[in-house]
């Protein structure tokens, strides 16, 4: 690779760091050919880039974005797959399905995720679990939305005919 191949690819690297709040580092040393090509195409249909480089272009690209934290720089041994994601969970989740059962490869070398880093496979289940930011928002928008439905249940009910009943009698006294 010449010098001119390796400043255009760290500065692919830096624009993808840059722009995105979720990126895994993983360790993908033992697989075939065919299984990264596998791991690509399963990686794609889920919207998820996967970009191999070697660790000094990938440290740089991290340099250069100020996204450069110890940790991220001491996973970067070994060959060195990325995946960039738009949901937080998504790499994990496809990881865990590639590996399958018994699987054990591609293993999670570091994850970042809106600042915070996570090192070693072992975060892997706890990543998968983590919920987007739409779950999240739909979540407390049921919580809301909870008491609400209550009262127009409570009042839709026969329980409900009786306090409507009184309202119109305390409204008839009124008048």
């Amino acid at each position: 690779m010449t010098k001119q191949e390796k400043t255009q690819l760290i500065e692919d690297l830096k624009v993808k760091f840059a722009g995105s709040q979720y990126f895994y580092i993983a360790d993908s040393t033992s697989l075939t050919v065919e299984q990264v090509n596998k791991l690509r195409k399963l990686c794609f249909s889920k919207g998820i880039e996967m970009k191999v480089a070697k660790n000094s272009l990938i440290e740089k690209a991290l340099e250069a974005t100020g996204q450069a934290s110890p940790e991220l720089i001491g996973a970067l041994k070994g060959q060195s797959s990325i995946f960039f994601c738009e949901v937080g969970n998504a790499a994990a989740k496809t990881l865990k399905e590639f590996r399958g059962d018994k699987g054990t490869m591609p293993k999670l070398k570091a994850a970042y995720i809106d600042t915070a880093v996570f090192l070693g496979d072992d975060q892997l289940d706890s990543l998968s679990k983590l919920k987007s930011k739409h779950e999240l928002i739909g979540e407390i928008v049921a919580l809301l939305q909870s008491p609400a439905k209550n009262v127009i249940g409570g009042l839709k009910s026969s329980a409900g005919n009786k306090i409507a009943g009184l309202v119109k009698a305390l409204e008839s006294r009124a008048k």
